[in-house]
């Protein structure tokens, strides 16, 4: 097939050009390069099946394709809260252009939600009927209300026009290629170990978190992306919960760093409890995650000894 990936040279984007290349599909890569890195890419540039193409996706763009993944979207605090106008007019015209494109070329189109959508949730762990609990407007509300709003013109281009589509809600991901300044914790962690600074904690480091690897949140898209029982949303995460000082705990341990541990007061709209009710993936994608956190965190730390 002929791919189109928005926002293919950042962290997931550029992991789902390698995976769906090695699937023998040609890709054109579309990206701004705001939060994305050619050198995530760089190994691809000679490949006869690979295309970049420097776009921001707040602009329309035409292209003869069969699927789309929808992708662009700066996914970190830091950076979607550096221009917050910005970062809504890129879920909701990113999205407006990929389901425009997707409708002329009737392909099936993948949305990248995220578990954001739930807000700081009231129920847990977060089932997809859970309507969420969203502060509209915060300083994280641009990225929680544009991708809801994202999800919002997915189903009704999917009702009004019978676009085909696939919306996922990814939970919190970590592995290679992360940005290293991206402002998420497990990057956080492991820069500040590495470096031999302490580790910031916010709270009292009891909020929990789920952590995905990469390469088993791919699986779950492609199987999404590729199966007709269900369009979504489905939540793809996993279930494991860990809190911040578990998991700053184990990152010392792995990296051996001397750094210590020292607390902040708690971000505004920060989730207390995060955790994927991953049953409808299990159902209809036969899918469930593999890679337990202390094996992906060795090959991350492993990635961000180059980089930093």
């Amino acid at each position: 097939m002929r791919i189109l990936i928005t926002g293919g040279a950042g962290f997931l984007g550029s992991h789902l050009c390698d995976k769906l290349l090695a699937q023998d599909h040609e890709i054109i890569c579309l990206d701004n390069l705001f939060t994305g890195s050619k050198s995530n890419i760089a190994h691809l540039l000679k490949h006869p099946k690979f295309e970049f193409v420097r776009h921001d996706v707040t602009d329309p763009f035409k292209y003869e394709v069969d699927q789309i993944y929808n992708l662009a979207c700066p996914a970190s605090p830091p950076h979607y809260q550096f221009n917050p106008i910005k970062t809504t007019k890129t879920s909701v015209m990113g999205a407006i252009n990929c389901l425009g494109l997707a409708k002329r070329v009737k392909a099936r189109v993948f949305q990248a939600s995220t578990s954001e959508v739930y807000g700081d949730p009231s129920v847990h762990p977060q089932p997809e009927s859970y309507w969420g609990n969203v502060n509209p407007i915060g300083r994280r509300s641009c990225y929680d209300e544009g991708k809801r709003c994202a999800e919002t013109l997915f189903f009704d281009y999917h009702r009004e026009n019978k676009v085909d589509i696939r919306v996922v809600r990814i939970f919190n991901t970590y592995g290679p290629r992360m940005h290293p300044n991206d402002g998420r914790v497990v990057s956080n962690f492991i820069v500040q170990a590495l470096k031999g600074i302490d580790l910031t904690v916010y709270g009292d480091g009891s909020q929990t978190r789920s952590f995905c690897y990469v390469d088993d949140l791919l699986e779950g898209f492609v199987r999404l992306m590729n199966q007709t029982e269900t369009v979504g949303p489905v939540n793809i995460g996993n279930p494991g919960e860990f809190t911040m000082l578990e998991l700053a705990e184990q990152v010392l341990k792995l990296t051996k760093s001397k750094s210590k541990i020292v607390h902040k007061p708690l971000p505004a709209d920060d989730p207390k409890q995060r955790r994927p009710d991953i049953t409808l993936a299990k159902k209809h994608l036969k899918w469930e995650p593999k890679v337990p956190l202390a094996e992906g965190l060795k090959k991350t730390i492993a990635y961000f000894k180059t980089k930093v």
